[in-house]
């Protein structure tokens, strides 16, 4: 069996605890909420058993998987700050005592999610978008401009990064062939 990383965050009214299991929803994941515990089981994996610093309104808690982590969003029954999130010392659910006294070092947990998301290729219309976004946040500010104006004037029919080009004039719609453009009337 393998342990797995989990780490927490709060609000007034709420902790939430983020574990890293990639293809939890595969893996057969369960959380089990009781008033002062958490418990989360998954295939291959060691089970994390949390006993919370304070106790939690189970109705009103959840939880949720992504391709990377399972997210357990806990409501507080008392909305007050915790000091920990386990009533005896912060310690992570597993067997080895050197992992329990090591700090986190949230630059190589940062770098691990990145890895992790890096190796979850999109697919599809999720894969366009991003390249999309990638392209878009990688450009300059003449390629920016140029991409917006061409979207907006040609009613999303044009995308160009060539400022020279569409800043000298207005972008003509040019729908995909085989297709007409109609413009909406009031």
């Amino acid at each position: 069996m393998a342990s797995v990383k989990y780490d927490w965050y709060q609000s007034d009214t709420a902790v939430t605890i983020t574990v890293l299991l990639k293809n939890a929803a595969d893996k057969n994941y369960s959380v089990t909420l009781e008033q002062s515990t958490v418990r989360l089981t998954a295939d291959g994996i060691d089970p994390i058993v949390l006993n919370l610093w304070n106790d939690i309104n189970v109705d009103q808690s959840s939880h949720k998987a992504s391709p990377s982590k399972v997210e357990i969003k806990l409501a507080k029954l008392i909305g007050n700050r915790w000091e920990a999130l386990e009533k005896k010392a912060q310690a992570v659910a597993t067997t080895d005592p050197a992992v329990k006294k090591k700090p986190h070092d949230w630059d190589k947990i940062s770098k691990e999610i990145e890895k992790q998301d890096a190796e979850d290729k999109p697919e599809g219309d999720q894969a366009v978008k991003e390249l999309f976004q990638k392209i878009y946040a990688d450009a300059s500010d003449d390629t920016k401009k140029a991409m917006m104006k061409s979207f907006y004037e040609s009613g999303g029919t044009v995308l160009s990064t060539n400022w020279s080009e569409v800043g000298a004039q207005k972008v003509d719609v040019k729908p995909p062939d085989g297709c007409e453009f109609k413009k909406w009337e009031n």
